[in-house]
């Protein structure tokens, strides 16, 4: 399909449009293909697979013809398009404007986000502090209490109000007038918002067995947006109420979460976890540091589209709804500008400095981390390969290579 037009209408660093026009005759092309692969495999009464005619399939999947037509050429119009425009383009592009007239040619835009080209002519040279937070007797204490919290048990609390993260079992009714309809039983935690907080309050007055009759409303917040603001007429019942009892901090317990002879070995245990903490948190800092100062010394912005794909897919992952985006790509804003930047620094260096991780060193942190889980290589590549999370592994050992290059060119000071 040769004869398909491409012509770039406006360009912006991270993206460009790119108008596209299919001629008559190749539109009829690929809709005689669509309705040939129908009438192969088509069953209808009265024919053999295969051996209806050509206008019954026609009528028959209209709908479904020229949606597959339609695939095709957009299919061969943006191979066109890769062929004759020199961009990189950072994902498949987005349709807009579509135009499909009978008799005419099929028009429409290529919305392409795209890695812009920039140069960076200063890598090195920067001075950075790398500055490890001491482990305070509070964060000890905080972790080895979260452990407590893991391994307490609960136990029922009788003839006492509530408290926040006390487990409470309820039922909840709507009401109309007198009546009670659809009584549902919940358990939550006070605290960790899982019922609306006009629910906890009244939860948190009541006691073992009571039963009132109240109002609540929605927050303007809550994640049900017909909800918002919305009352409802509740019976509320709580039948019961239970509390952690937390463990002693004792020899006993370290024995018990893991292979720990005393309480004292238990503590350091955890004492190094937080320390490792430490560390890669001013690892971490380090790294940002560093992208920052390269960013600043080179003028790299961040192109709008590229942010906007990083805050609609930030917005998607926590589920934030439509009327909320707004809201939150303000504030989300600042964070997606560093992590395009941050992407766009580290994607340069790994091309001109060759630094992706090869398939050998793929191979090896396989191979180290299958060992400290005592699983075999094959198993553990297959099952990252499965959850997609073998090219998020590739990616963090190139960032590694990258980040050591970068770091060898500046100086690091304790």
């Amino acid at each position: 399909m040769t004869d398909i037009q491409i012509t770039k209408t406006t360009s912006e660093p991270g993206a460009a449009l790119l108008a596209v026009s299919v001629p008559v005759d190749q539109v009829r092309e690929a809709e005689f293909r669509a309705t040939r692969a129908y009438q192969a495999r088509a069953r209808l009464p009265g024919f053999r697979k295969g051996k209806a005619p050509e206008a019954i399939i026609r009528k028959q999947f209209a709908a479904d013809i020229r949606e597959q037509a339609l695939r095709d050429l957009i299919q061969a119009s943006w191979r066109r398009a890769l062929e004759q425009e020199p961009m990189k383009p950072i994902a498949d592009p987005h349709i807009h404007d579509l135009k499909w007239e009978e008799g005419a040619p099929v028009t429409f835009t290529f919305h392409v986000e795209v890695k812009p080209d920039i140069t960076l002519s200063r890598l090195g040279g920067f001075t950075l502090k790398r500055q490890v937070a001491p482990v305070t007797e509070l964060q000890l204490q905080e972790q080895l209490d979260s452990l407590r919290e893991q391994r307490a048990p609960w136990a029922p609390v009788p003839g006492e109000k509530p408290k926040p993260k006390d487990l409470v079992h309820v039922t909840i009714a709507q009401r109309e007038g007198a009546e009670a309809k659809d009584p549902q039983p919940h358990h939550f935690v006070l605290g960790e918002g899982r019922a609306i907080p006009e629910v906890e309050e009244r939860v948190m007055a009541m006691t073992p067995g009571d039963t009132v009759d109240v109002t609540v409303r929605f927050p303007d917040d809550f994640a049900e947006e017909a909800k918002r603001g919305q009352t409802r007429d509740i019976r509320l019942t709580l039948h019961e109420v239970k509390r952690q009892e937390l463990p002693l901090l004792d020899d006993a317990f370290a024995r018990e979460i893991g292979d720990f002879e005393s309480l004292d070995a238990l503590r350091q245990a955890v004492r190094e976890d937080l320390e490792r903490d430490a560390e890669r948190e001013a690892d971490a800092k380090v790294r940002a540091d560093l992208v920052a100062q390269i960013v600043a010394a080179n003028g790299i912005s961040a192109p709008r589209p590229l942010v906007e794909r990083v805050v609609l897919t930030y917005a998607q992952a926590y589920g934030i709804t439509e009327d909320r985006l707004p809201e939150f790509a303000t504030e989300f804003q600042p964070l997606a500008v560093q992590q395009v930047q941050r992407d766009l620094v580290l994607d340069w260096v790994v091309e001109h400095h060759q630094l992706r991780a090869s398939a050998a060193e793929l191979e090896a942190k396989i191979a180290e981390l299958a060992e400290r889980r005592q699983m075999a290589p094959a198993e553990l590549k297959a099952s990252l390969d499965k959850n997609k999370r073998l090219r998020d592994l590739e990616r963090g050992l190139t960032e590694d290579k990258a980040f050591a290059f970068l770091l060898s060119q500046s100086t690091v000071e304790p």
